[in-house]
């Protein structure tokens, strides 16, 4: 009887390469689209249509750890990348998402540097923070790509942004911006626009992202930001923006379901 064996490889395999990062770092714009919802055919379409991450919210919707846990393997298996939004600040819980296969996280209501200096310290490995290491999980293919060079490359090809949602937050933006660790400030303006509104707050939603524009040129970091039209795509782009939100389930599902019911209303009537 014939007996098959699987020889170790003779190099230690690289752990995933970030879509999102290598386009942000050769000056491209990052395409990104959002998801509220365990729908696994949906990570399929996303890479298929040449997104280069989803925002996938856990901030906003309900999710446990192991529906988390099975959604990040289609990510891995169709080769994009997750940008999880979460719904915590505890550090074993942050880190535990890029153990389990998130290529980076957002985190809402960055407000001050001193909080994107603990985010640091929460997510990235030694010499940029104190992440704690395990090396045997979704990232490290389960030890096959945690070797010695496991914790630099989980540095290199993971990312942190933080969202710019609050008046602090726009009054603070140069010194979080040059927060070393922070790959990306993402502006708010769902939750921005509301304190503008409620706080009669003598600045624009405009002119905060011409803030957080020049906040990041000046220190070298990517920015971005919902888009709601090709228009707004266009124009944030000529910005400068590289992190571009534009597409999701939500207003997907909705649009349809608008349509199909207008399609029956005159087939019927």
């Amino acid at each position: 009887m014939m007996i098959l064996t699987t020889n170790p490889p003779d190099k230690e395999p690289a752990m995933r390469s970030s879509k999102f990062l290598a386009k942000i770092r050769s000056g491209n714009v990052a395409r990104v689209c959002a998801l509220g919802h365990y729908i696994p055919s949906y990570v399929c379409h996303a890479a298929h249509y040449d997104f280069d991450a989803i925002w996938l919210d856990c901030e906003h919707r309900a999710w446990t750890d192991r529906e988390i846990q099975s959604m990040l393997s289609y990510f891995h298996q169709f080769d994009i990348d997750c940008m999880l939004r979460v719904p915590t600040l505890e550090k074993a819980r942050l880190y535990r998402y890029l153990e389990d296969g998130a290529t980076g996280l957002m985190i809402p209501h960055v407000s001050t540097p001193e909080r994107a200096k603990e985010l640091v310290q929460s997510i990235k490995f030694p010499p940029l923070g104190d992440r704690g290491l395990d090396g045997a999980s979704m990232d490290s293919e389960f030890h096959f790509a945690g070797g010695e060079t496991y914790t630099d490359e989980a540095n290199r090809e993971t990312f942190l942004v933080v969202q710019i949602e609050t008046p602090e937050a726009v009054e603070n933006v140069d010194k979080i911006a040059a927060v070393e660790g922070v790959d990306g400030l993402f502006l708010g303006p769902g939750d921005l626009g509301l304190r503008i509104r409620k706080l009669n707050l003598d600045f624009t939603i405009d002119e905060a992202r011409a803030k957080v524009a020049e906040a990041c040129k000046k220190h070298g970091k990517a920015w971005g930001l919902p888009a709601a039209d090709e228009a707004q795509i266009k124009q944030f782009a000529s910005e400068g923006a590289q992190i571009l939100a534009h597409g999701g389930e939500f207003m997907t599902l909705k649009t349809m379901l608008a349509e199909a019911s207008e399609k029956f209303d005159r087939a019927v009537e």
